[in-house]
């Protein structure tokens, strides 16, 4: 536990836990409820950092840098992701005049 620095001791690794569980969970609840993609699409993305953080915080008590590294793949991934993501939504909501969720069941060939 010597390992952990001062600054990071001073948050307990609970409250990490419950906050990124609160974040997942409301990003889940969005992802449910809501029918605007777009709104599904920001909700995806506030549960991947929900991951994020949890993993960021368990890798500093720890004091490895390797759950720091994955991080930092994995906002490349999601980087990489929303771009896709966003053309896809452009190119629909040019074809079909709506962003309801419902009506992309039309992209079937």
């Amino acid at each position: 536990m010597n390992t952990i620095p001062e600054l990071i001791r001073t948050v307990p690794l609970q409250h990490y836990l419950v906050l990124s569980t609160c974040l997942f969970f409301i990003g889940m609840i969005g992802v449910l409820v809501r029918r605007n993609i777009i709104i599904v699409f920001m909700c995806i993305e506030i549960m991947l950092n929900a991951v994020n953080l949890l993993m960021v915080s368990v890798s500093a008590y720890r004091g490895e840098a390797s759950g720091q590294i994955m991080v930092l793949f994995i906002m490349a991934v999601a980087a990489a992701e929303v771009s896709v993501g966003l053309a896809i939504i452009v190119m629909m909501y040019k074809n079909l005049k709506t962003t309801n969720i419902d009506l992309f069941n039309q992209l079937k060939g």
